[in-house]
């Protein structure tokens, strides 16, 4: 059974950062697609950062380049999301999202399975 825990949400002023933790059980890191999304109230889901393709490389949104960073560690079944430079168009409920059932090169940034409850990011003065 997958499941996927986000924690490290929370309230930061604009230019501030944070990081978003990710604890994973049930997949397999570097062999099943993992990454990051979000949703903001009154908008569409969308893709922050993933690791996928036959490497497991990164890939992030236009908006996550520069200022956010994907990382993962293996060992501890860990992924997180180091998040700087915020603004307010970053507020977000920010979801871990894995699929247990293919490999990382079947693609990362559609169609995953497993999905967590989400962290709340809040970018405000």
């Amino acid at each position: 059974q997958v499941k996927l825990v986000e924690s490290g949400g929370g309230l930061v002023q604009p230019g501030g950062s944070l990081t978003l933790s990710c604890a994973v059980s049930g997949l397999t890191l570097g062999w099943n697609p993992i990454g990051w999304f979000r949703q903001a109230p009154g908008k569409k889901r969308e893709g922050v950062a993933c690791f996928g393709g036959s490497n497991g490389e990164q890939y992030y949104a236009g908006f996550a380049n520069a200022r956010f960073t994907l990382s993962k560690d293996d060992d501890k079944n860990m992924v997180y999301l180091q998040m700087t430079n915020l603004e307010p168009g970053d507020t977000a409920v920010y979801y871990c999202a894995g699929d247990v059932s293919r490999a990382s090169m079947t693609g990362c940034w559609s169609g995953l399975s497993d999905w967590g409850e989400g962290t709340q990011v809040t970018v405000s003065s």
